[in-house]
């Protein structure tokens, strides 16, 4: 999953919140070097992403992007699955209700920029200024997050590809999304019960 889901999928927990977001920066033991309810979010994050990427409806996801984006394509799938979490009336009955969420998700990790690994901190104010978790519902928004995930990869160059698959899937993807949601918020809510009784 993307940046949205994680938050999301943090269930309004602070320093969830803050090990969820900067997983991806955080390798091996340097997870230790963060507070106890840190490396929990840690922890969940990566067990979140383990559930999306074994999950038959990521699985089905991936094929749409597999020719062109090879090893990619999960990557892909995980900006698309934010698209459909933005714009889920379930999840967030109406755009208000995404926007304060993304307000009070970067005013949250305002209070954490001290510790997070550099490579986050220097994307963060960028995340924040541009508004992506906010911006994932729109065309552009995911144009640029598609051109973001090229300008980070190796060997890839192209993100119109990635967008033109979007469009032409949609509808399947949406569904992909459908069957996967839901199952991953009760497998995550579970996750974080058990991680606090440790």
């Amino acid at each position: 999953m993307n940046y949205l889901a994680h938050a999301y999928l943090s269930f309004s927990e602070p320093e969830i919140l803050v090990g969820n977001m900067i997983s991806d920066f955080v390798k091996g033991k340097k997870k230790f070097d963060y507070p106890p309810n840190i490396q929990k979010g840690i922890t969940l994050h990566r067990a979140i992403d383990e559930y999306t990427d074994h999950h038959p409806a990521t699985k089905k996801a991936i094929t749409f992007f597999k020719k062109e984006y090879r090893l990619y394509a999960g990557a892909f799938v995980d900006i698309v699955y934010d698209h459909f979490l933005a714009t889920d009336k379930k999840e967030f009955a109406d755009p208000l209700a995404l926007k304060n969420f993304a307000a009070t998700t970067y005013q949250t990790l305002e209070g954490y920029v001290e510790i997070f690994p550099e490579r986050f901190k220097t994307m963060f104010p960028y995340m924040q200024e541009q508004d992506w978790l906010y911006n994932y519902q729109f065309n552009e928004g995911m144009q640029k997050s598609f051109n973001g995930l090229i300008r980070r990869a190796t060997y890839l160059t192209n993100a119109a590809p990635a967008y033109d698959l979007f469009v032409a899937h949609y509808d399947a993807l949406k569904i992909c999304y459908g069957e996967f949601f839901p199952e991953l918020k009760g497998f995550a809510a579970q996750q974080l019960i058990q991680l606090s009784e440790k």
